[in-house]
């Protein structure tokens, strides 16, 4: 797993829902690249042509809140997003991200769209232009889970090493 992540920054205010991150129309798909398509467009409907791999999101208070919709993780996975960034989250978007391998930190950082950033998952602190904020480094157990890439793989892995 990367411990450092840098990329761009695609910013989102707060109460951010899954509905926005991934409208319900889609979710009869198990097409991922549908998802990758239509993701954040209930906010931003040009964003899946503009995010680059490696892009990070950043949002404010309670970011994926609403319904449990997984696709909604799966949703900024696929178009790229290399980490979300958030001052909190919906606690089952958390923990979806956490099972589909996308990286997350909740942090108070101040940016502005377009900015470099710089994630240490390893350390828990993002930088931007400069300045570090601290975060919420995830425990070492959940750093392992994402290092597999989500949960399933790492229960697969766990199976190996018996």
């Amino acid at each position: 797993m990367e411990k450092i992540i840098k990329g761009k920054t695609w910013v989102f205010g707060d109460d951010i829902d899954t509905d926005v991150i991934i409208p319900g129309k889609y979710l009869r798909t198990t097409d991922m690249q549908v998802f990758a398509d239509h993701a954040m467009e209930g906010v931003d409907p040009d964003f899946s042509k503009k995010v680059k791999p490696g892009d990070i999101v950043v949002g404010g208070n309670n970011f994926g809140c609403g319904s449990s919709r997984e696709q909604a993780a799966l949703a900024l996975k696929y178009a790229g997003v290399a980490c979300v960034v958030a001052k909190s989250f919906g606690r089952i978007f958390f923990r979806n991200a956490i099972n589909v391998g996308l990286h997350l930190m909740e942090s108070n950082v101040e940016c502005k769209e377009g900015d470099e950033m710089e994630v240490d998952l390893e350390n828990g602190n993002v930088t931007v232009n400069g300045k570090q904020y601290p975060g919420n480094k995830l425990p070492e157990f959940l750093l392992e889970m994402l290092s597999d890439g989500g949960l399933v793989p790492h229960r697969k892995a766990m199976q190996g090493k018996k």
